[in-house]
């Protein structure tokens, strides 16, 4: 049986918090028509097309024909996207600290919009110490698309089983799970902690 060595990341509700709620509570006082907005308009099936590839002017100029009276908030999504990004998941970048400095290898896998992750990942030094990272916008592949897990075991020079992966979406975890990682299903930094730990990667 291989020998697990490295870790592999989600970034979203792994690393880092995303609401799209987050943003918009502060453009829409109203909470009737914040959820009315966030079901018809900017929804998360909507901003997943930039995760696998689409380019934003096209889709926020699309959405903006839709709903003119709210072009000013779809403007803001493009602009002001980081603010849907609250701050890091509790414990878990203490965590890829700690594996750092077992000298575990680190990488991601991430679905998110290649425009979006130039603006926010330079606000970010933690990611100066993954080896690589898999975005889904930049490579026009999402997860749990098997592809996107063969590209990320050649580009990170993986061997299938010798990589844990931690995603929080149940399907991406199936599909790692088929396509050549050990998976683990991420609820909270504890039990994330707590195999790492079993795995001998952490003390």
């Amino acid at each position: 049986m291989t020998q697990i060595s490295t870790v592999v990341f989600d970034v979203g509700r792994v690393l880092f918090e995303w609401d799209l709620r987050h943003l918009f509570a502060k453009l829409i006082a109203d909470s009737k028509e914040l959820d009315w907005f966030l079901a018809h308009v900017v929804t998360p099936e909507w901003h997943f097309q930039h995760d696998a590839g689409r380019p934003l002017a096209d889709m926020t100029a699309e959405l903006t024909a839709l709903h003119p009276n709210y072009a000013k908030h779809i403007d803001a999504y493009r602009r002001r996207f980081n603010e849907t990004i609250p701050g890091p998941v509790s414990g878990s970048l203490e965590i890829v600290d700690d594996l750092a400095a077992r000298g575990v290898p680190l990488f991601a896998i991430t679905n998110f919009g290649a425009e979006f992750w130039e603006s926010f990942r330079p606000t970010q030094p933690i990611f100066d110490l993954f080896g690589d990272i898999v975005v889904s916008g930049v490579e026009k592949l999402v997860k749990p698309d098997p592809a996107i897990y063969a590209l990320a075991l050649m580009r990170f020079g993986l061997q299938p089983g010798e990589a844990i992966f931690v995603d929080d979406n149940h399907a991406n975890v199936v599909s790692a799970r088929a396509n050549g990682f050990a998976a683990h299903h991420f609820k909270d930094a504890k039990s994330l902690r707590a195999e790492l730990v079993a795995l001998d990667l952490l003390q």
